[in-house]
């Protein structure tokens, strides 16, 4: 049994008598993936979230391919296009917007606003789901041990828990990341940033362990001759699957923020690697001057982190008005 019977579907069958049920029954998991779907598919601000991280997502896997089609990789210089007696000011309306450069050039290299776009969604959507994807898998297995287990184990990951919640994350971050060496900074962003992110996901998860370790399914299952690794993975774990979602739809969001706040900080993304923090950091000199160069990325910037914040609050409210019913 892998979903958890409703409070009203225990009373229930404690009250049915002889004639009705014995056991509480929840719904199937495969009945509610429809219905969430069907429920999702009649918001328009989810829908909206849903195609727009969709065509970033395929912007991203696809990132060489359209480069190929623009014409420009974010590494080459077209010099023709700024004006070196201005100080290299793009030459041209809007940044220098053409049909040979769709969002304009870089003042002062002439390097492509949309080839560095494009790859620079790739570095940022890659460290977002990989930092995503280890805080998830951490904080899941410590939320789940310090929740069954709880005495030595509880009390142990606690502590550690509550040591990294303790320190201003952002501010480690900035430390950490300037004392080590610039190679492979994407992977030493995934490891900074995973390393503070996954105490808040276990928080959650060992709330509602304790909760769910209390139940009758749970019980049942115990009584059978379950080990507490099998009921921790094969039991508790596929009713945490609708918190877990949701808490990964919401993580991924700060993730993006967190990389594109170090790279405009100077310590995350190291040039000439395109990022959008790091290009919103050098438009700033330039934002009176070109404004569509600090604009562009950050347009794109705030379009994502706002379509995985709305998707990931729709999903929330659909799934609580589900378990509700």
């Amino acid at each position: 049994m892998t979903i958890a019977p409703t409070e009203l579907e225990v009373e229930l069958s404690a009250d049915s008598g002889p004639g009705g049920p014995t056991q509480p029954v929840g719904p199937p998991p495969a009945a509610s993936r429809p219905r969430l779907l069907r429920a999702l598919s009649r918001d328009v601000g989810a829908v909206l979230s849903a195609t727009y991280i969709g065509l970033i997502v395929l912007m991203a896997v696809f990132a060489p391919l359209i480069v190929m089609v623009s014409g420009w990789t974010p590494y080459e210089f077209d010099q023709t296009a700024i004006d070196p007696n201005l100080g290299g000011v793009p030459i041209g309306p809007w940044g220098g917007i053409s049909s040979t450069h769709w969002f304009g050039v870089e003042p002062g290299s002439g390097r492509d606003i949309f080839a560095r776009i494009v790859y620079g969604v790739r570095v940022s959507m890659t460290i977002a789901l990989a930092a995503t994807a280890l805080t998830t898998a951490l904080g899941v297995t410590f939320g789940l041990l310090s929740g069954y287990f709880s005495g030595k184990v509880d009390h142990a990951i606690s502590r550690v828990m509550d040591f990294l919640m303790a320190f201003p994350a952002l501010i480690f971050m900035i430390a950490v990341l300037s004392a080590l060496p610039a190679g492979n900074r994407g992977s030493l962003l995934v490891v900074v940033i995973s390393v503070f992110g996954w105490p808040y996901l276990a928080r959650i998860v060992r709330g509602q362990t304790m909760s769910l370790s209390r139940r009758e399914f749970v019980e049942a299952a115990r009584a059978s001759g379950a080990s507490g690794l099998g009921l921790v993975f094969r039991e508790i774990l596929p009713n945490l699957r609708s918190t877990i979602i949701v808490m990964v739809t919401l993580a991924v969001p700060g993730y993006i923020g967190t990389e594109a706040g170090l790279s405009f900080l100077g310590v995350g993304v190291v040039p000439p690697e395109p990022s959008w923090g790091q290009m919103i950091a050098s438009s700033v000199s330039w934002y009176s001057v070109v404004p569509t160069y600090f604009a562009i990325p950050g347009l794109f910037l705030f379009l994502l982190v706002l379509s995985f914040t709305v998707l990931g609050d729709r999903l929330r409210t659909v799934i609580d008005s589900g378990e509700a019913r």
